[in-house]
């Protein structure tokens, strides 16, 4: 009778070794993630301080592939805020994501320390 159990537990136990090595990856990839939109979102401040420095007749320009547009200041104003919105967005999400991942693997460690307990219990 003890054996079905012991198999149970170990069947267990490998789901969620699995589980947590995948969110581990999840985890870590988000993070990386979210380090690269922090970076993008400051260089695209900086940027924006530096262009709101200048005069408005200053000529600026837009890089589109391998050529460059002329553009009026306000509309690269408003694609450096563009930009850095964006970037806050996806970092939101990206935390939520992650919070979630490690939820569901603590519920599974929590769920497999309950199996233990009725099995002792017995």
């Amino acid at each position: 009778m003890a054996a079905p159990v012991d198999l149970e537990l170990k069947k267990a136990f490998t789901e969620l070794q699995a589980k947590v090595m995948d969110t581990q990856q999840k985890v870590k990839l988000a993070d990386l993630q979210i380090e690269q939109l922090t970076k993008t979102k400051k260089h695209a401040h900086l940027t924006d301080t530096e262009v709101m420095m200048l005069v408005d007749e200053t000529r600026m320009y837009e890089g589109v592939g391998r050529m460059f547009i002329l553009q009026p200041k306000g509309v690269i104003h408003n694609q450096l805020l563009e930009k850095q919105r964006m970037a806050e967005e996806k970092i939101k999400e990206l935390e939520q994501k992650k919070s979630y991942l490690e939820r569901s693997v603590k519920e599974a460690e929590d769920n497999i320390r309950e199996m233990l307990m009725a099995r002792r219990a017995q």
